[in-house]
């Protein structure tokens, strides 16, 4: 059966020391709390702070790819849920949600290819096994809900056929 239930992760306060010249959180600190909450999401898998401690191996974030959607200000309240899109033996495409966590509304989106890394060569690497079943649990938990909006995202700038 399958849970259809992104990973929710600690709440978080916009801080006073995050609030950039324009009265809002700054970009940077969007990073910060998309990358401190996929801790959680890590630590479902087993892949969290006791196995990067273990020093066998640890995931490596390849890329990332950040949505500003609407401002939080602060002291606002942030709830941000990780839904896994896809994975193979050394990757994990992973989808986070950043919301205002009283008004509900989607502040920002960020989604990532992360790579498993063996800490001894520094190389890409397959997960153990007991990972790897781990993160099929969570693909199957997860495949049902829907695609984000946001998820594959290019840059650029769209021209009309007339300009």
């Amino acid at each position: 059966m399958t849970n259809l239930k992104p990973v929710e992760c600690p709440l978080r306060k916009v801080e006073a020391a995050w609030v950039d010249l324009n009265g809002h959180m700054n970009m940077a600190y969007y990073h910060l709390l998309f990358d401190e909450s996929l801790d959680r999401a890590f630590s479902e898998l087993g892949i969290g702070w006791d196995y990067t401690q273990a020093g066998d191996g640890s995931c490596f974030t390849a890329e990332v790819h950040v949505c500003y959607l609407d401002e939080l200000k602060e002291g606002d309240p942030v709830r941000i849920t990780y839904q896994l899109l896809d994975w193979d033996a050394k990757r994990i495409h992973i989808f986070g949600h950043m919301y205002h966590a009283e008004k509900g509304y989607l502040a920002a989106t960020s989604e990532q290819m992360c790579v498993h890394v063996d800490m001894k060569s520094r190389r890409a690497a397959p997960f153990p096994d007991a990972i790897q079943t781990k993160i099929a649990r969570m693909m199957e938990a997860h495949k049902g809900m829907p695609r984000p909006d946001q998820a594959g995202r290019v840059i650029g700038i769209r021209r009309k056929a007339a300009e």
